[in-house]
């Protein structure tokens, strides 16, 4: 009785999240079109966006509009949908590994996508508009098999996965500074340096719509998939006695996590703590049925972002902070909390 009412209550729970998430969504998009070096007025945002979707003819000074229009809008879109693909990633994994510190970044995925982006970008490697993002997916499946490899499979529990996950981020990080030191100029050095921190200064229209094909996908095939994910939880023998499949189900979840974690990390870098985050607020909220806690964990992923990227560039005055840094100093008090009270207890 008493778990009935709990879950009714949950999905009550789920409609005020996202109606409440997408006006504050909303809210922090207008927000990061208005500020900068150039001030410019919310109304005059608006009036902005509807002149360029046809919808009002008001007349405006044309920096206006290009800086709303061209910067400052393309980069609170992109911040939107990189926040939900990130706390998506971070849910997924966490049911898969049935660990709550499993994340893209705390597993080395991100460190991997590093790695081949910037393989693309220093050495070269490959060629056309998509390499980079290519070279991204190929160093964070590179990490997903030397986590399994490490980790042993099922032989060990949580905790050496993430310890798995320490190991390939360092071998990454590392493999990534060895090749931009003694790869690239001087130049090439300080701007691929800044942009592993991560950033959203090169951000425009066409990563939005990269980003927009792949993070709704991902979402799809997840909420598809969502009761195979909830029967993870309990393990992978309870979820292949319940009828899933585990094997072909795990490579397409991981193939959907390092496909949103390699566009994102192509775009703006690795921004750690994202998934860490997110996933668990939003669990606190609606409950850890996936098919409730993926739709409240991109949208309140995709705030979460835009809201950190707002804070990035008024933080500090006349600067603009690393992305990375505005998660990782939200991150890790929140990764120390949830490793305090997964402790054992006396």
């Amino acid at each position: 009785m008493m778990s009935s009412v709990a879950s009714t209550s949950q999905g009550v729970r789920l409609p005020l999240l996202m109606v409440g998430s997408l006006v504050a969504l909303a809210v922090a998009i207008a927000t990061a079109t208005a500020i900068g070096d150039y001030t410019i007025g919310l109304g005059t945002v608006v009036l902005s966006i509807t002149n360029e979707l046809g919808l009002t003819g008001a007349e405006l000074s044309p920096i206006e509009q290009s800086v709303v229009w061209d910067l400052r809008l393309s980069r609170a879109l992109v911040a939107a949908l990189a926040g939900a693909g990130l706390a998506l990633s971070g849910t997924i994994l966490q049911a898969l590994l049935r660990n709550a510190l499993a994340e893209p970044f705390v597993l080395g995925v991100s460190a991997g996508a590093s790695t081949g982006a910037v393989c693309v970008i220093v050495l070269g490697i490959g060629a056309g508009s998509n390499a980079l993002s290519f070279g991204a997916f190929a160093g964070a499946f590179a990490a997903f098999g030397v986590v399994a490899l490490l980790s042993n499979g099922a032989t060990t529990g949580p905790s050496h996965t993430i310890l798995a996950g320490v190991a390939a981020s360092q071998l990454f990080s590392s493999l990534t500074s060895y090749i931009v030191t003694t790869s690239g100029n001087a130049e090439q050095v300080r701007n691929v340096m800044f942009w592993l921190l991560g950033s959203f200064g090169g951000v425009r229209w066409p990563d939005f719509q990269l980003l927009l094909i792949i993070v709704p996908l991902g979402l799809a095939v997840c909420m598809y998939l969502g009761r195979a994910l909830d029967a993870f939880t309990f393990g992978d023998e309870d979820a292949a006695a319940l009828g899933v499949p585990v094997g072909r189900i795990r490579i397409v979840l991981f193939a959907v996590t390092a496909m949103m974690t390699a566009a994102i990390v192509s775009m703006i870098g690795a921004v750690g703590f994202v998934g860490l985050v997110v996933p668990h607020a939003a669990r606190y909220v609606v409950g850890p049925m996936h098919m409730r806690l993926l739709p409240a964990s991109a949208i309140v992923g995709a705030v979460f972002m835009v809201t950190a990227d707002i804070v990035s560039r008024v933080i500090v005055s006349q600067q603009t902070i690393p992305i990375g840094v505005v998660t990782a100093l939200v991150g890790v008090p929140f990764f120390a909390v949830i490793l305090y009270r997964a402790r054992p207890q006396a």
